[in-house]
């Protein structure tokens, strides 16, 4: 049964769609961005938005190259111009995004390594992501590589697209590339070359892939199923697809143009990062509070009655109703300021506080509930 067959032209209903865009796939062989494969993709993915009534982020490559067209250079370069190509590159790059996707507004979003690390920063990354969906922006995120050293970086925007896919809980993980799909042999060089449909083991077809990636790019089939094997370990099914914008709209048609290989445990994998995080404190919430959230919404102040422990904007915290733990998430709040705004609606937070970073003291993404 091919993936077209499986699909059945029924779109799934895919709540948030994370997909990455390679180099190779955006520009020519000069490696300079070429506007109408951006056009193709924009027109691909504001299909898929239409059909399955998702959000899309999209992780794209190319701002290296861009720049290194920009700016004249051969490689191979030093460390110090690769990182201003790539600062050159950017600036183009999110242009052409922009002028692709209008109407609709573009979020830039650079990361490095550092950010998943470091826990503030991990919630701060996610919560702008969320922010931005929520307002209509579509994310565009690419690595920092203008401030990226050797030890913070992810090394290529597939391993990033994994990273980015986790960050915001996605459903699906696209990764488009100039082959469509996983063969049982190289179809480049094996004309008879099959290509799998779906595949339940990552780790059991890694010997499939090359270890080559294109010259403008960084990545070859070996770091995407490496991606793969990351984001569907973490609950999060991934795509690997070619043919650019096209395979975008045949996807929102139900079709499959490459390979899918299947999430582990998506629901209580999506959330196990969480639930292994050490606590640094407790909220203890009325029944209300309590009920809203089994409901699937975000903790309020208002609904928290008690604040223990000593701890800070990111931290991890148990949530507990009469003395029991229902659940644990990350923070919005330090301990001080949660005190003092603990039991009030979220209206009144700037008159206590002087400020408000969130309305939500967990937003619901950030919760994990006890079964």
């Amino acid at each position: 049964m091919t993936s077209a067959e499986r699909a059945g032209g029924a779109t799934p209903a895919w709540r948030r769609i994370v997909i990455k865009v390679g180099t190779s796939s955006l520009t020519d062989e000069r490696g300079r961005i070429y506007p109408p494969l951006l056009w193709a993709l924009a027109r691909g993915v504001e299909r898929l938005q239409r059909a399955t009534r998702g959000k899309v982020v999209l992780v794209s490559s190319g701002a290296g190259a861009a720049g290194r067209e920009q700016l004249r250079l051969s490689l191979p370069l030093t460390v110090p111009d690769k990182q201003a190509a790539a600062a050159v590159g950017q600036t183009l790059l999110m242009l052409e995004w922009a002028r692709a996707f209008a109407p609709q507004p573009v979020a830039q979003l650079l990361l490095t390594a550092a950010d998943i690390q470091d826990r503030e920063r991990y919630v701060n990354a996610k919560n702008t992501l969320l922010a931005s969906l929520k307002l209509g922006a579509l994310p565009v995120i690419n690595e920092n590589d203008s401030v990226a050293t050797s030890e913070l970086r992810f090394g290529d925007n597939d391993t990033l697209s994994a990273w980015v896919a986790h960050l915001v809980g996605a459903d699906v993980l696209v990764i488009l590339t100039d082959v469509p799909g996983l063969y049982d042999a190289d179809p480049r060089t094996h004309p008879d070359a099959k290509r799998l449909d779906t595949v339940e083991d990552v780790g059991a077809v890694m010997h499939l892939a090359g270890s080559e990636g294109t010259k403008r790019g960084t990545g070859g089939m070996v770091t995407k199923l490496r991606a793969a094997a990351l984001a569907t370990g973490a609950g999060t099914e991934t795509l690997i697809i070619g043919g650019g914008g096209a395979a975008l709209e045949a996807l929102a048609e139900g079709e499959l143009w490459g390979t899918r290989l299947l999430a582990q445990a998506p629901i209580a994998a999506r959330k196990s990062w969480l639930a292994r995080q050490p606590t640094r404190g407790a909220l203890e919430i009325d029944a209300g509070a309590l009920a809203a959230l089994r409901a699937g919404r975000s903790l309020l102040p208002r609904g928290v009655t008690a604040v223990a422990g000593d701890f800070a904007f990111g931290d991890a915290v148990a949530v507990t109703h009469g003395g029991v733990r229902v659940g644990q998430g990350l923070c919005n709040y330090s301990s001080h300021a949660l005190a003092a705004i603990r039991g009030r609606h979220t209206r009144e937070i700037v008159g206590v506080l002087g400020y408000k970073d969130y309305d939500e003291v967990i937003h619901r993404d950030n919760l994990v509930l006890t079964p």
